[in-house]
């Protein structure tokens, strides 16, 4: 007798088309995530952009409000990480206010430690609870040293997948020797 692990597909919401989120989206879709990718610019979002049979897959979302957007995306939460790589700290508070609303499994925002502490500190003025704010993670993504855009989206699904998976970000050289 054979057993199949059956679970839910992974989903992947990304608020910000810029290098990395198109680098993030092209990724999670290429490992299987359903992706949602969302900005406000259109021609970001654009079909053209993203051409490929893996890329196709990505629900595209030109969004006129961020907060609805991710809210839409989001849904319930349940079983829904974000990845919140915007291009300024006006984007990331409206997209993290949204996401922390909607409780998704996982929230990660990019930018320097001084930049998300700004972001943070500014929700939690405005009365969002601190164990909520302490779930984000800020600055996004493993430490592996990541330079160029795809290796930054790499360090961010990396981490997802970690959190997904209940793994704990380390090296794999020690599972190679045993």
């Amino acid at each position: 007798m054979s057993f199949e692990r059956i679970e839910a597909e992974p989903n992947l919401v990304i608020a910000g088309a810029g290098h990395v989120g198109a680098s993030l989206a092209r990724l999670a879709a290429l490992v299987g995530y359903r992706v949602t990718l969302i900005d406000d610019r259109a021609e970001f979002v654009a079909p053209q952009m993203f051409q490929s049979a893996p890329e196709k897959q990505i629900s595209l979302v030109a969004a006129q409000s961020w907060a609805a957007a991710i809210r839409d995306a989001i849904g319930k939460g349940p079983g829904v990480s974000i990845a919140i790589v915007t291009r300024g700290h006006k984007q990331d508070e409206d997209c993290l206010r949204a996401a922390l609303e909607a409780n998704p499994d996982y929230v990660g925002m990019i930018g320097s430690k001084r930049r998300t502490n700004i972001v943070l500190d500014k929700l939690r003025e405005e009365g969002f609870d601190g164990a909520q704010l302490e779930r984000v993670r800020a600055p996004v993504g493993l430490d592996i040293g990541a330079v160029s855009p795809e290796e930054v989206a790499l360090a961010i699904l990396a981490e997802i997948v970690a959190e997904r998976r209940g793994g704990k970000g380390g090296s794999l050289s020690a599972w190679r020797r045993t």
